[in-house]
Parts: C-alpha cells; structure tokens; sequence
C-alpha cells in the first residue's frame, strides 16, 4: 500500500496543485465569490470520506431553528435530478437526495432546498422566502463561489486532515493548508471519554491559526427504530443487546467503522453488507440482503441500517419484499466534550444574531 501511494504521488501533487491555483485565484479575488446579507454557515472537511456532516448540521439546524428562521441547502448528493428543488413532505430521495430527505423528515418546518449551483440556490431561497434569517450550506467548503459569513470544517479523530495527503495517494480533497479557510475546526467521531492529554495532543497535530476554535464531538447512537412504523418501536436498542441477538448491517455509507464498533461486542453476531457511499438500492440489492438475512441461522435476528440509509430503503418497490422483514434503523445525534458545546453554541449564536440585514446579494 505504500509503495502504491509513492506511485501516485505525481497525480496527487497536480491535483493538489491545480486545488490551490483555484483557491489562490479566489483569494486574490481574480475568480469571484458571492456574499449574502444573512449569515451562511458552512459545514464540510478537506477529507472525501465522511466525517459526519449530516449529524452536525443537524445540531446546527436544532441550536437555531427554535430562533430564526432558518433552510439548509444541499447539492443533493446521488439524486437523479437537476437544480433547484424546495423539499416537501412527499419528496423522495432519488429527487432530492438522502441527507437533504432526512433533514425535512426530521425538521419538517424548517427549509430544505437543492441546487448544485449554491449561488443560485441561496438566491432562490431568498426570492421565494425573503424572511429567512440563516441558511445552513451542506458539504460547501470547497464551494468557493459563495463567501460563507461562518466556515465549519469537520475532521475525524482517527484520521486527522493534518496527517493525510491529497487523492489519490491520499483522502484530501485539496492540501491541508486549505483548513485555513475554517473559522471553526470539529474533531468528530471521538471517544466518548476523551482525556485532556489527547486533547492536547490532537490540538498540537492540528496546530490552529489564532482565529481558529476546535470543538471536539462523538456519536451518541439512538434506539432501534422500525423502518416501516417510525416511533413505534416498544423497546430500546439495550432489548436486542440483552437478548444477544443477531444483525445484519446493511450500510451505504463513506465510513462503517464506527458503527461496527459500537455494535460489534454488544450482539451475538455482526453480518456487515456493505454498499458504494449513497448507493441507490435495487431490487436485487434487496433481495440479495434478505437471502443473507435467511442464511442467518438464528431465531433473534434482525437487519439494521443508518438513518441516511433507511431515506433510500424506504421504497414502495421494496415493500413486497421487506413487510415481513424486522428492519430497523439507527439515528445519531453529536455531543460535544466537556465545554464545547456551551462555548461552540454561544459562537454561532452570536454569529447569526449579530448578522441580521436585509436579504440581499453582491459579488466581489
């Protein structure tokens, strides 16, 4: 593996090289950026696998939204659309995508929009809803087309962008030096307990600029919920790990590392059944899970997914074949360590609160 990462340095170093060119020509304004006179905040990472965005523009979207008024907007990842589309009740995740579905099934009075151009998305917004007050932009840090008023960069505690490479010898997007852009740095997925020596010492690898903060946050997972009977579920996620049984995980996701872990010493068994990060099911992906759900010789066993997963499961195709199958999926949520969260919501607060002007929009 390392030889083959001493292969590909060249292309990662043009790649990389071409990143910066285009970055440096939006720095010196050669290339223009558009800002809007409402606060936007910006939630991504320098890395191409997932970091957990989703869960934290979820905390972002609870933190504000008893507040303001507020719209996330997506590029709709994996949706077989174009454009901009308003995400209501009834859309579905091959029109909108499954992040941007699972923000308007949880948060159904709040915004959630779609356009992989996200000026013009954040201009729609806008015309159709003069009123808003934030607009939350999903996976945007390398969009430079907007000037987000509060750039979040999220990056993993097992693999930090400050000890990676550019693609395809590494997992960087761009070169490391691009986290200068970040107001805001997010150590995600860390233990649940987190020492201040490791504190400390992940702070040294990051090495922050002096305007930088950096929060540290871990996944809290949620009860077992039924796919097809949402907030039915009788019992909690400790009745199946009492009763030692079997999973089938069925994930179409970036990173499973996590999960597994969490799961892996608390179940009988663990069957992973993995799929291509916002893989779109077919009906033979289907049946080909519930032949290896079958082949599980155990009476306690049931199939689990992710939360983003279940957005692409839950489809009236699949019904004939999952009605008798105990699916399940599993919500996050993201708390931050010791202070962070009081210190990290007061920054953001403070941020849209004293950013309230009218809705409108120049370049520069």
């Amino acid at each position: 593996m390392k030889f083959l990462r001493i292969i590909l340095l060249p292309f990662s170093l043009l790649y990389g090289c071409v990143m910066l060119l285009r970055n440096k020509l939006y720095d010196f304004k050669i290339l223009k950026s558009t800002s809007f006179e409402i606060p936007t905040i910006t939630v991504g990472n320098l890395s191409v696998g997932g970091t957990g965005k989703t869960p934290h523009i979820e905390y972002l979207i609870r933190l504000l939204k008893q507040e303001f008024y507020i719209a996330t907007l997506s590029r709709g990842y994996g949706r077989k659309t174009s454009g901009f589309i308003l995400a209501d009740t009834q859309s579905t995740s091959i029109e909108i995508g499954d992040e941007p579905l699972q923000f308007k099934k949880k948060f159904t009075n709040i915004r959630v929009a779609v356009d992989e151009e996200r000026v013009r998305g954040v201009s729609y917004l806008l015309k159709e809803h003069p009123a808003l007050q934030c607009v939350l932009l999903d996976d945007a840090f390398q969009h430079r087309k907007i000037n987000s008023g509060k750039s979040i960069l999220l990056t993993e505690f097992s693999h930090l962008y400050s000890s990676d490479f550019v693609v395809p010898s590494g997992g960087l997007r761009e070169f490391k030096s691009g986290a200068a852009r970040a107001d805001i740095i997010i150590v995600t997925k860390c233990p649940e307990i987190l020492l201040p020596i490791e504190r400390k010492r992940l702070l040294s690898e990051i090495n922050p600029l002096p305007h930088q903060k950096v929060y540290f946050s871990f996944i809290k997972y949620g009860d077992f919920t039924p796919l097809n009977a949402e907030g039915k579920n009788p019992f909690t996620k400790e009745f199946y790990f009492e009763r030692n049984y079997s999973i089938a995980l069925v994930t179409g996701i970036a990173n499973t590392k996590s999960l597994e872990y969490y799961l892996k010493n608390k179940v009988k068994n663990l069957t992973p059944i993995k799929f291509s990060d916002h893989h779109n099911f077919k009906k033979v992906d289907i049946e080909n899970i519930k032949q290896i759900f079958d082949n599980i010789a155990v009476s306690n066993k049931i199939i689990l997914t992710t939360e983003k997963d279940a957005m692409r499961l839950k489809n009236s195709d699949f019904s004939a074949i999952l009605k008798d199958i105990p699916l399940f999926y599993i919500p996050i949520e993201i708390v931050f360590h010791d202070k962070d969260s009081e210190n990290f919501n007061e920054q953001i607060l403070n941020y849209v609160r004293t950013n309230q002007k009218h809705s409108s929009v120049h370049s520069k």
